[in-house]
This record gives C-alpha cells, structure tokens and sequence, in this order.
C-alpha cells in the first residue's frame, strides 16, 4: 500500500524543521507508520519564486494526493525595500494573489486535502542587527533588512486569505507574542526558531490537524503492529490488513 502523505511547503523556516528538534521532525515522530512528512523547503525562497515549483512539486496527476499540505511563506516576502535583502521582496497585493494561487491549485490536486496557511513569525529587530554584526562586523548595516511592523502586514495577509479561501490559518506572529520575552525564546537570530519556537509551530500544527480530522492517534498504521502477528501463520495479519484497507 501507499502511505499517506503530509507536504511541508516553504521557505527556509520549513527547510531547517527537520533539523534537530525542528518541527518536521516532532511531525514525522507523530505520523510515524501512519503518514510520511515530504519537507519541501528552500531557503530565501518568497513566494514569487515557489510559484515555479508549485506544478513540480504538486502534480495534478499525483496518485494519492496530499492529506494535508502547509504553506509557510511571508518572512522573505516582508523583506524591505531598499535594505540589504530588497531582493527577496514581494509586495503585498502580490503575496495575496500567490497564496490564492497556491490554494487554488492545492484544491485542484485534492477536493479533500487539509491546507494550513502559517503566517511568518514576529521579527527581533534587535535580534536580526545582532545577527547581521555577527556576520559582516563594522560592515553590518545600521538599518534592519526587516522590521516586525512589516512582517505583521504580511501575517494578516495570511489570515485574510486563509479566510477568503475556506482554508486552515495559523497566526504564528501574534501567537509567538503572546509570550513575555519571545525575541529570544523563540528566535535564534531574530527570524529562525530555537527549540522552543520549533515546539511552537508543532504544537499548533498539531492543533489544526486534530480539528481537521487528521488526529495522529486516530489513523490506521499502514501495517500490523508486530503484536498482532501470529507467529504460526504471519500472513493472517497481512490479509486482514489488506481487507481492512480495501474497506
């Protein structure tokens, strides 16, 4: 049989979740034997860009399609103009249009696939200089290449079009600010997540897929548990197995 699939989609944030205690990996922990966890992020990537991978990564032929799909984008797109990373910028109206573009073609592939829409995180602004001086030292520039203000607009702009789609939305910006001292707690460098900003985006992952009927503890194991296998005639098992899916 084919297990079921669950697509992480976005940028850099998805990429490093199956990095140590990142939260692909807490997903895949969760789904093990019962869903396979596809990571499918590229850093510095905005939403302009992932347009182009879009068709390759979500075929309308795929067989079986997606159970549930994330999309986190927005960080690279609030980049400001005129600041050191304006080249990863994408103005709002056109980050809107490309996450309706995303959901359009998702519901194309699968009437029945779960979309979440994750918001970026909060942006450190202090966090990013710091950052930056790590980086470049003297040659760092005084002016941040991103600003929480910006960053904001850009998650609202998720949640609306979460909502004008019909789809599942995650607000990690305000959610992460919820929290007295979130600069640190949740962002290692004023933008990626520690461990405990990993813990976070799981835990609201998880969340979403439970009320979307998607519970971990509720989906079949694609095989028997060794338990159930009579060791005098193992293939028992396997043929109710095979029964119980074809049901």
């Amino acid at each position: 049989m084919m297990r079921r699939k669950i697509v992480l989609f976005g940028d850099s944030i998805t990429e490093q979740s199956i990095h140590q205690n990142g939260w692909g990996v807490q997903l895949a922990n969760a789904y093990s034997r019962k869903a396979d966890v596809l990571v499918r992020g590229y850093g510095g990537y905005n939403t302009r860009w992932a347009m182009f991978l879009l068709h390759h990564l979500f075929p309308m032929d795929s067989t079986p399609a997606p159970i549930a799909t994330t999309i986190f984008f927005g960080a690279n797109d609030a980049a400001l103009l005129e600041r050191t990373s304006e080249r990863q910028h994408v103005p709002i109206e056109e980050f809107k249009e490309n996450l309706r573009k995303f959901v359009r073609h998702l519901k194309e592939c699968s009437s029945t696939m779960q979309i979440v829409i994750i918001t970026p995180p909060p942006i450190s602004e202090e966090g990013r200089q710091a950052y930056a001086i790590s980086v470049y030292g003297v040659n760092a520039s005084k002016l941040p290449e991103r600003t929480n203000e910006a960053t904001g607009q850009y998650a609202n702009a998720c949640v609306e079009i979460a909502k004008e789609m019909g789809v599942w939305y995650i607000n990690l910006w305000s959610k992460m600010q919820e929290t007295d001292g979130w600069q640190t707690k949740f962002l290692r460098d004023g933008l990626h997540l520690t461990t405990e900003g990993n813990i976070v985006v799981y835990e609201e992952v998880i969340k979403v897929f439970n009320e979307a009927g998607l519970s971990a503890d509720k989906m079949p194991l694609d095989f028997p548990h060794h338990s159930k296998i009579d060791y005098q005639h193992p293939e028992r098992a396997f043929q109710q197995n095979v029964c119980d899916i074809t049901l």
